[in-house]
């Protein structure tokens, strides 16, 4: 990620996106930068002048991370049918609601208005494909894309195909997604909140144990993440950071000899609720910490450090 400017495999397709909210809107200004058409469909009678702030806010990042972004709003329109919106899509990016039955009933309508090739991707985090698609003709043409937030900047997107997925829409999911300079990769099989939101919870149980037991506060967590693990598996990732933990013997040499800790350690591990006395605890925290920070500076904050980072991994990987 990005794209050079002279390769954008797929300039002058278009792409609906249903749903104008956050996601829908980063992901617009993702695809407009890919020389795209872009067709955004919402039933908010406000949803032009919210997209268009998104995507003029996204702008800068992907500037940084190399994109042309010269007058790309031109290529960015608004249809409030849904129907109508996907007449000529390439791609359909849905966006909508975290409700099996409006999904269902959602598909069901773009399947019947939209081409009989179109590459159909839900951005759902929690539902798969397999309990959205119930109300489509042909199953076979229905993924999800699942982005990380906020799309047009983190790389990874969660290609996960169910067992009626062919294996060439499953292909064309991932050749687009990588086309527009994502992280693409197939999940081979559904499982609740597919792989990053899972590995996320079970970060953020713990986080919110360490922090309602006392043992450090929100935001000093935030430092220790950030100055360690952060760091490493930004660059290597959990397992290819514990087979060099083990040496020249690597992930065998590491299991074998600190596996059994490393299974000691689990059983420790704490679980949490948002109760009220943890809600109290987090909000107070919260206050004295970031609150004291606009929620606009925190975010073009994390937006640069972002983009270093994906800049920075860039360039050793060109190098190497």
């Amino acid at each position: 990620m990005p794209i050079s400017s002279s390769d954008r495999p797929f300039a002058g397709k278009t792409a609906a996106i249903i749903g104008g909210g956050v996601i829908g809107a980063s992901w617009a200004a993702l695809f407009l930068v890919n020389s795209l058409k872009v067709i955004v469909s919402d039933p908010d009678p406000e949803v032009e002048p919210k997209v268009k702030a998104i995507v003029a806010a996204a702008l800068p990042a992907l500037e940084e991370l190399g994109y042309n972004i010269a007058d790309v709003e031109r290529n960015l329109s608004f249809e409030s049918d849904n129907s109508q919106a996907v007449i000529d899509a390439y791609l359909v990016q849905e966006c909508g609601p975290e409700k099996p039955a409006f999904k269902q009933a959602l598909w069901k309508a773009i399947e019947a208005a939209a081409p009989k090739n179109a590459l159909l991707c839900s951005s759902s985090s929690t539902i798969p494909a397999s309990v959205q698609f119930t109300e489509m003709t042909d199953q076979s043409r229905l993924v999800v894309g699942h982005p990380f937030n906020p799309p047009h900047l983190m790389p990874l997107v969660e290609v996960v195909p169910t067992p009626k997925t062919t294996p060439e829409v499953t292909a064309q999911a991932l050749a687009f997604y990588n086309g527009i300079g994502k992280v693409a990769r197939e999940i081979k099989k559904e499982i609740t909140g597919f792989v990053a939101n899972r590995l996320q919870a079970a970060i953020f149980r713990e986080s919110v144990f360490l922090v309602s037991q006392g043992v450090v506060t929100l935001d000093e967590l935030d430092d220790v993440v950030t100055n360690s693990l952060g760091i490493r598996w930004a660059t290597s990732g959990p397992f290819l950071s514990f087979h060099l933990g083990g040496g020249p013997g690597g992930l065998t040499h590491f299991i074998e000899h600190l596996g059994p800790p490393m299974e000691a350690a689990w059983q420790h591990l704490g679980t949490a609720a948002f109760d009220d006395a943890t809600k109290a605890l987090l909000t107070e925290q919260l206050g004295r910490s970031y609150g004291t920070t606009s929620f606009y500076a925190l975010s073009e904050t994390r937006d640069a450090k972002e983009v270093a980072v994906i800049n920075g991994l860039s360039a050793v990987e060109a190098a190497a």
